[in-house]
């Protein structure tokens, strides 16, 4: 558990990183990736050749003898809401970091290019059930309240329920929202959840993962535990088939959940413990412009 001390620090790092980065390099990105609810009214002005005329005010128009034109502009204002993962498993790391503080990273980076958009941003911390929301506002001491959050809550249960999640999310938030949900997905049973949540909003899925979980390295009997449940089985890594065997099927996992998500129309994504974020989301960003 980090001290009240510890966490002002880290989310002090994170605020001079997370600034630097969406101010310098996803301000434009962002911008452009992530459309607005619709077009709202602008100004009218005098009819020009080319206009539309399903958009000529008549009644400005008549007043002064002469067509005018109604002129709209995209509605720019956004709610962003970070769904975030903080079960046990992501508390897995074999390098600098573990997954828990990549998802706290990205999330923080995502915050601060939102309301550098002038966007509102929320947060659901769940486990498997919600263990906190923070509903969309803007404003930077609220994004910095969200970051506070995400380095020092603590969780009442180490399990996943993703489904549990999704289904808050698509009752509690009725705006369409830009959503990004953050985790390992080390869960079952959210095909259906993950399908309404992504009809009803912009969902974009974002799994983060450490190298150790796709390889077993070869180091004799083994205890592998799960985080989650405590479940305890003893595998011997020296037997190359076996490792060969477990990284198959971490492997047809991943490709299958990068399926799942796609099919039901939401964005994906993914990020090793190990890697730097910011070029990947950035042309995530850039892949969405076009």
């Amino acid at each position: 558990m980090l001290t009240i001390a510890e966490i002002l620090k880290k989310v002090r790092s994170l605020e001079i990183k997370s600034k630097k980065l969406s101010a310098n390099i996803f301000s434009g990105e962002y911008h452009s990736a992530f459309k607005g609810r619709g077009m709202s009214f602008k100004e009218v002005r005098e009819y020009s050749a080319g206009d539309d005329i399903r958009f000529i005010d008549w009644n400005v128009s008549a007043r002064f003898g002469h067509p005018f034109s109604k002129l709209f502009e995209e509605e720019r204002e956004l709610s962003v809401m970070l769904l975030i993962d903080v079960s046990a498993s992501n508390m897995i790391g074999s390098r600098q970091r573990n997954k828990q503080d990549l998802i706290t990273e990205i999330g923080a980076v995502l915050a601060f290019s939102a309301i550098n958009n002038n966007d509102k941003v929320g947060a659901i911390f769940f486990s498997d059930r919600i263990e906190k929301y923070i509903p969309p506002k803007k404003g930077k001491e609220h994004v910095l309240y969200i970051v506070r959050t995400m380095l020092g809550i603590e969780p009442a249960s180490a399990k996943t329920n993703i489904a549990e999640a999704l289904k808050f999310f698509s009752h509690t938030v009725r705006q369409r929202s830009i959503a990004f949900l953050c985790s390992d997905f080390a869960d079952e049973g959210f095909d259906k959840p993950l399908k309404i949540a992504a009809l009803k909003h912009d969902l974009i899925c974002i799994r983060i993962f450490d190298r150790i979980e796709m390889q077993l390295p070869a180091a004799g009997l083994l205890p592998i535990q799960d985080s989650e449940t405590g479940e305890l089985v003893w595998m011997d890594s020296n037997d190359s088939y076996l490792r060969n065997f477990f990284t198959q099927q971490q492997l047809k996992t991943a490709e299958a959940l990068k399926l799942k998500v796609e099919q039901s129309g939401a964005d994906y994504i993914r990020f090793a413990t190990d890697e730097d974020f910011v070029k990947p989301l950035q042309s995530f960003f850039i892949k969405r412009m076009k």
